[in-house]
């Protein structure tokens, strides 16, 4: 009986350290912004490392929540964003997509706020042995009341043709 106590411990500790229970979370903010910029703008920005996994989202209110998809990578390295809209809808005064690709540098994109606005970011293609890399794209909403809540963290990784 010991045996089974003490094996099913160990099992169970061992699958906290495997999901990573372990650390403190990693709060991300986004850098701040002057102004708004149009809907679909894309702005370059570079950055030294990459920091290719995903980290927390947070959770909208219910009456405030909106959508916003991140479609798969397209074999030309396009990852389509595309705001979905949702109850908060008239309440978002803006949207913010970062894309941070495999070589630490990054494109930001401010998407409109109408039902169907999107853009595509230019993920890595998977050329000059980069090929299956993966890209992580995040998505920040911004409302009317001052708030912003990080909505979408993933990684989008290259698929090819064949």
């Amino acid at each position: 009986m010991n045996k089974l106590i003490l094996l099913s411990a160990v099992l169970i500790a061992a699958l906290v350290a495997a999901t990573g229970c372990t650390g403190s979370p990693a709060t991300t903010t986004p850098a701040a912004t002057t102004g708004s910029a149009p809907a679909g703008t894309l702005v370059q920005q570079t950055s030294v490392a990459a920091a290719l996994t995903t980290g927390p989202v947070d959770t909208m209110p219910d009456n405030l929540a909106v959508t916003v998809d991140v479609g798969q990578k397209e074999y030309t390295g396009k990852i389509p964003v595309t705001f979905q809209g949702g109850k908060g809808q008239s309440s978002t005064s803006k949207v913010r997509a970062l894309l941070t690709r495999v070589d630490g540098t990054t494109q930001e994109a401010f998407i409109g706020t109408n039902k169907g606005d999107m853009v595509e970011l230019d993920g890595t293609r998977g050329t000059a042995g980069l090929e299956g890399q993966i890209d992580r794209v995040e998505v920040w909403v911004s409302l009317n009341n001052g708030k912003t809540y990080k909505i979408v963290d993933v990684l989008r990784e290259y698929r090819s043709r064949a």
